[in-house]
C-alpha cells in the first residue's frame, strides 16, 4: 500500500511489505505510543541500502534485518531499539552508509546501538598458515567480542539486538556450509547462549541451545526429539492430574491464581543431564515440571504452602530466589515434590512481574516513552556493567579476554551474600580471595583473613551457594603469591597477576638505571645529570608503550631499549660516529663471519658467547691474539675490561644487513598452569620465530621459569617478541640472557 509520510518521506511507489505489516500490528498490540511512522521509515532505508544483497540462501538480504527486528518486537523493546535492529548490518555491510547519515535520521542512541553489534573490520591475509587463519579468526571474534561487551555496558540493548541477531542466524543455520556451520553453533553455545542467561532473556537462551545442540549434534538431537515425543502423551496425563488437584486445592482455600501449567522441559537440558550424570533418557525423572502464576509476592508463600500441603516436598530442594534474587534480577519460588504417580515434579511460583523478568531478562526492565532503564532496575545489572568495564581494561591480549570472559562470565556460578544481604556471583569454587576481589581490587589487595557464615576459615576455602562472607583486612598487608594456585576468578587472576608484574617491573627499572648509569661513566659523565626524573620523561613521552620514567627503566633493564639511543636522548644530541676503519661484515660460502675493510681481507669475526650481540646492538670488536676478532656489546662487563686495559685492540664495529638471524636465549618467568607452554609456543609461531631451544622447570612458588633459544634478526625483531610474550596476561617477567663473564 503506497503512501506518504509527513515527518518521514517515503517513494509514492513504495509498498509496505506483509512481514512488515504483521510485526507493525503487533507493536501497536502492545502500546499505543510507539512511533510506527519512524520504525516504518527506518525499514523503508534498510531496504534501499540493502538493495542488491542476497543471503547465501538466496532471499534478498532485507529479511535478515526484518527477522532481528521481530525478535525485539517479541521482547517489548523500545522505538529506538527495534530501529536499531533494523539497521544493525548497513554499517557492515553497505560502503555507501556512513555513521553520520544514521544519526541525522534517527540520533546518537540508535547509531551508538548500531555500532557496538558492527563487526570489527579486517584485512584478509592469504600468506598464513591454517594454525595461524585459525587464531587471526579467533582474534577477530575476541576483539568483536570485546568491543559488544563494552557498548553493552553502556547500554544493554546493544546485546539484545546482537542475541536476536545470532538467533536468526541459528535459525537459518542449514544454509552455511557444514565447517561454517560447526563454528557459528559452537560459538552460539560457548558465548551467546550463557550471556543470555546471564542477562536472563530465558526466551533466547533455550532456544540458542536447542539450534546449537541440533547443529553440533544431530543425531542424538533426533533421539532425545523422538524419545521426548514418545512419552509425551504420558506426561500430559501426569500434569493435567496434578494442574488439577492443585486448581481445586487453590480453590477451597479461595486462593487466587492467574495461571498453572506445564513448563517444558527443553531438548539440550535433558541432553546435557543425560552426558553429565551418565543416565539414559529412561533414568531422568523430572521431566514433569509446573508453573504457577499469582498476583502478589504474599500469594508467592501462600501457594507454597497449598502446594506442599498437597504433595510431599523433597528436603533441600527448595530455593527461594525472590528473598534473595540472582545478580540477573530472577525472582521466583523453586520447589520440587513426589506427584500423585510418584515421580518428582518441579513446580516454580511466582508473579506475573516476576515472569517477564524471567522470560525476558534485562529487556523486561525497559521503560518504553524514556527507552531507559528504571533506576532501581538498573542497579541490579550494576555489577555486571562494573564486570564488563574491569575485564575490558584488565585484559591486554585477545586471548586473555576470552579465557576472562569464558572463566567469570559463562562458567557455572555460586551465589554468595555481604554481611549486609548483597548477593555476589562468582565461578564455581571461587575462594574468599575471590571474592574480595569481586567486592573491590583494594579488598583483596589488602586481604588477611575471611569470615564464611560466623567462622574463620582459610583463604582457599570453597564458598557454596547462600554462604555469607565477611572479610577481615589489614592496611599494611600485601598478596601472596599462594593464592594464584586456587583463585577461580580470571578477574582475580588478572588483578593478582599485575601486582606481581608491578614487582617484577621494580626490579627491571633498577636493573635499567644502573645499566645508564654504567654507561655514562665509560663516556665520563656523571649519570646524575643526565638520569633525573624530568629527563626521563621527556624519553617516556617520545618512545612508544612508555608512559613515566619508570616505564623507560625497565625497558633498559629488560632489553627492550637500546642502552646508546636512551644515553643519546637523555644527552639530547646525537654522538657522532667515527667513520675511521669502519667495519662490516659479511658471510662466506661456508656461513662463517668475515670482516671487510681496506686493508683487511678474510679476517675472522666471532659473536662472543659472554652477551651473544646481533644487530642493534651497540657493539665493539676485539682484535684477539690468534682467534679473530671477537664481537661484543659495549656495555658487556668484558668489552669494558678491555677498554681500560688493553684500548688498542678495540675497534669499531657495523652490522651487515644480509637477513642473516642469530640466537639469543630468553628466561620467562610465568604463572605455572595447564596449557601454560602450548600459548607461549604458539604466540613465537605467530612471530614467525624459530625455536632452537627450550627447557621448563616448576618452581615451588607456583611459578614456572621458561629458557628459550630463539633466532632473531635484530634487536627490533627481539623487542616485539619480547613485548608480545611479555603482554601475555601470565608471564611475570621475561629477560633477555647473556653468557658468563670470562675475564
Amino acid at each position: 500500500m503506497p503512501f506518504m509520510l509527513a515527518a518521514y518521506e517515503i517513494s509514492h511507489d513504495w509498498e509496505e511489505p506483509e512481514d512488515l505489516h504483521a510485526m507493525l500490528q503487533v507493536l501497536r498490540a502492545q502500546r499505543d505510543d510507539a512511533n510506527v511512522r519512524r520504525i516504518r521509515y527506518a525499514y523503508y532505508l534498510a531496504e534501499k541500502w540493502h538493495t542488491g544483497q542476497f543471503r547465501r540462501s538466496g532471499e534478498a538480504y532485507i529479511h535478515h534485518p526484518l527477522a532481528v527486528a521481530r525478535i525485539v518486537v517479541d521482547l517489548r523493546m523500545d522505538d529506538d531499539t527495534i530501529i536499531a535492529a533494523l539497521l544493525h548490518d548497513v554499517l557492515e555491510d553497505c560502503p555507501d552508509v556512513k555513521p553520520e547519515m544514521i544519526s541525522k535520521e534517527f540520533g546518537e542512541d540508535v547509531l551508538a546501538m548500531v555500532e557496538g553489534v558492527t563487526k570489527l573490520r579486517s584485512t584478509p591475509q592469504t600468506d598464513l598458515t591454517d594454525r595461524q587463519q585459525v587464531a587471526a579468526e579467533t582474534t577477530r571474534t575476541a576483539e568483536t567480542l570485546r568491543k559488544m561487551l563494552l557498548a553493552m555496558a553502556k547500554d544493554f540493548r546493544v546485546m539484545v539486538i546482537k542475541l536476536s541477531d545470532r538467533l536468526h542466524n541459528m535459525q537459518t543455520l542449514d544454509s552455511m556450509p557444514p565447517p561454517k556451520r560447526t563454528r557459528i553453533a559452537t560459538e552460539t553455545l560457548d558465548v551467546y547462549a550463557p550471556l543470555a542467561a546471564r542477562l536472563g532473556i530465558w526466551q533466547i537462551k533455550w532456544q540458542l541451545e536447542d539450534l546449537s545442540f541440533q547443529a553440533l549434534h544431530p543425531t542424538e538431537f533426533k533421539e532425545i526429539s523422538e524419545l521426548v515425543a514418545k512419552s509425551h502423551p504420558q506426561r500430559s496425563k501426569e500434569l493435567d492430574e496434578s494442574i488439577l488437584a492443585l486448581k481445586t486445592k487453590f480453590e477451597q482455600r479461595g486462593m487466587k491464581i492467574q495461571d498453572i501449567r506445564g513448563r517444558p522441559k527443553h531438548l539440550y537440558s535433558i541432553f546435557n543431564k543425560m552426558v553429565r550424570q551418565g543416565i539414559s533418557f529412561d533414568e531422568i525423572y523430572d521431566l514433569l515440571a509446573l508453573r504457577i502464576i499469582v498476583e502478589t509476592v504474599s500469594d508467592c508463600y501462600v501457594a507454597l504452602g497449598i502446594v506442599h500441603e498437597t504433595y510431599v516436598p523433597i528436603a533441600s530442594l527448595f530455593y527461594d530466589y525472590i528473598a534473595k534474587p540472582k545478580p540477573n534480577g530472577y525472582q521466583s519460588l523453586h520447589t520440587k515434590v513426589v506427584s500423585a504417580s510418584g515421580s518428582p515434579l518441579e513446580i516454580q511460583i511466582r508473579t506475573m512481574a516476576m515472569h517477564e523478568i524471567a522470560e525476558f531478562g534485562v529487556a523486561a526492565h525497559w521503560t518504553y516513552k524514556e527507552g531507559k532503564m528504571q533506576v532501581d532496575e538498573t542497579k541490579r545489572l550494576g555489577a555486571l556493567r562494573e564486570q564488563l568495564f574491569d575485564w575490558n581494561s584488565d585484559q591486554r591480549l585477545s586471548s586473555d579476554f576470552l579465557r576472562t570472559v569464558s572463566t567469570d562470565l559463562f562458567s557455572e556460578q555460586t551465589f554468595v551474600f555481604t554481611p549486609k544481604g548483597d548477593v555476589i556471583d562468582l565461578p564455581k569454587d571461587s575462594s574468599p580471595v575471590d571474592f574480595a576481589f569481586r567486592v573491590h581490587t583494594q579488598l583483596g589487595m589488602t586481604l588477611v583473613g575471611a569470615k564464611v557464615n560466623g567462622l574463620i576459615v582459610p583463604l582457599s576455602t570453597k564458598l557454596n551457594n547462600g554462604d555469607v562472607v565477611e572479610l577481615i583486612n589489614r592496611s599494611n598487608a600485601t598478596p601472596s603469591f599462594d593464592w594464584l594456585e586456587f583463585v577461580k576468578s580470571a578477574h582475580t587472576r588478572s588483578k593478582l597477576r599485575g601486582y606481581f608484574r608491578k614487582l617484577s617491573k621494580t626490579d627491571d627499572a633498577q636493573r635499567g638505571r644502573e645499566t645508564l648509569e654504567k654507561e655514562f661513566r665509560s663516556l665520563g659523565l656523571d649519570p646524575k645529570q643526565f638520569l633525573g626524573e624530568d629527563n626521563l620523561q621527556r624519553v617516556a613521552d617520545s618512545m612508544d608503550s612508555a608512559e613515566n620514567a619508570t616505564d623507560v627503566l625497565a625497558k633498559v633493564g629488560l632489553g627492550l631499549a637500546s642502552v646508546h639511543s636512551v644515553v643519546t636522548k637523555l644527552r639530547g644530541t646525537v654522538t657522532e660516529h667515527q667513520t675511521a676503519d669502519r667495519i662490516e661484515v659479511t658471510k662466506t660460502k661456508e656461513g662463517k663471519l668475515v670482516l671487510v675493510t681496506s686493508g683487511l681481507d678474510n679476517v675472522m669475526v666471532n659473536r662472543s658467547k659472554c652477551c651473544n650481540p646481533i644487530p642493534g646492538d651497540e657493539v665493539v670488536g676485539y682484535v684477539t691474539r690468534g682467534r679473530g676478532i671477537m664481537i661484543h656489546r659495549k656495555v658487556c662487563p668484558n668489552a669494558l675490561q678491555y677498554a681500560s686495559e688493553e684500548p688498542e685492540r678495540l675497534i669499531p664495529y657495523t652490522w651487515a644487513t644480509d637477513g642473516s638471524v642469530y640466537t639469543v636465549s630468553l628466561k620467562i618467568v610465568s604463572v605455572n598452569r595447564t596449557g601454560l607452554l602450548m600459548d607461549i609456543s604458539t604466540i613465537l609461531g605467530e612471530s614467525k620465530t624459530n625455536v632452537s631451544a627450550l627447557k621448563v622447570k616448576t618452581m615451588a612458588n607456583h611459578t614456572a621459569e621458561i629458557d628459550v633459544t630463539v633466532d632473531v634478526k635484530d634487536t627490533d625483531h627481539l623487542s616485539q617478541l619480547m613485548t608480545k610474550i611479555s603482554n601475555f596476561s601470565d608471564v611475570i617477567s621475561i629477560l633477555r640472557m647473556f653468557g658468563r663473564i670470562t675475564k
